[in-house]
């Protein structure tokens, strides 16, 4: 499998652009959770880190130890979210590009360009290039899902302990059979995203 580079950095710096952040997103998908964004800053230079790849071909220990190193390297990272609220009240896309630039915002320095994984995002309202596929493309994309990644698990599995029947701490709010099975005998909670059709939509139960 081949590793994300600093290819898409390289070209971005050779024009001048100092300070290239790369973001990413996670918890697009679930029925439960936030979603929750990073943004990562790496110096111009050929810094590899070791073990980063695709977020979701990685183990949770592999990510952990790749978000260490991730944190150490950087010469800044945040993170930030929106809410369950904002998704419902926004959209999903919306949502992600708030918590997007909320994390963007939270930088100590304004971004001179950004790398962002998937499809444009005019919501951002600043200079960046979208990247389908960009965790396994670009280094600074992979470490932004990582360290989003890693935060997010920790959150949903904080909430599985007030919730254990839904299984948040392993399916991490995705719509895994435990998932609906709960929904449809305990009926969805204020951290279930009340605008997904399978929180609310009736369906037949499950064997």
């Amino acid at each position: 499998m081949r590793s994300p580079t600093l290819e898409r950095e390289a070209a971005l710096w050779a024009q001048g652009y100092q300070v290239v952040v790369g973001v990413d997103e996670v918890g697009r998908g679930p029925l439960a959770g936030p979603v929750v964004a990073a943004a990562v800053v790496f110096p111009p230079g050929q810094l590899l880190i070791d073990g980063l790849r695709d977020s979701k071909t990685m183990t949770a220990a592999g990510r952990e130890r790749v978000a260490a190193e991730v944190r150490s390297q950087a010469i800044a990272w945040t993170v930030a979210a929106a809410s369950v609220r904002e998704i419902d009240r926004l959209n999903i896309r919306r949502a992600t590009a708030l918590a997007m630039r909320r994390a963007i915002n939270r930088l100590p320095f304004p971004p001179d360009y950004l790398l962002v994984d998937g499809n444009p995002l005019p919501e951002l309202g600043m200079r960046h290039e979208a990247v389908v596929g960009g965790d396994g493309e670009s280094q600074s994309i992979a470490a932004a899902a990582v360290v989003a990644k890693c935060v997010r698990d920790r959150l949903m599995r904080r909430l599985a302990a007030h919730y254990p029947v839904f299984g948040w701490g392993e399916n991490k709010g995705y719509a895994t059979q435990e998932h609906l099975r709960a929904l449809d005998t305990k009926g969805p909670t204020r951290h279930h995203r009340a605008s997904f059709a399978p929180v609310v939509q009736p369906r037949l139960p499950l064997k």
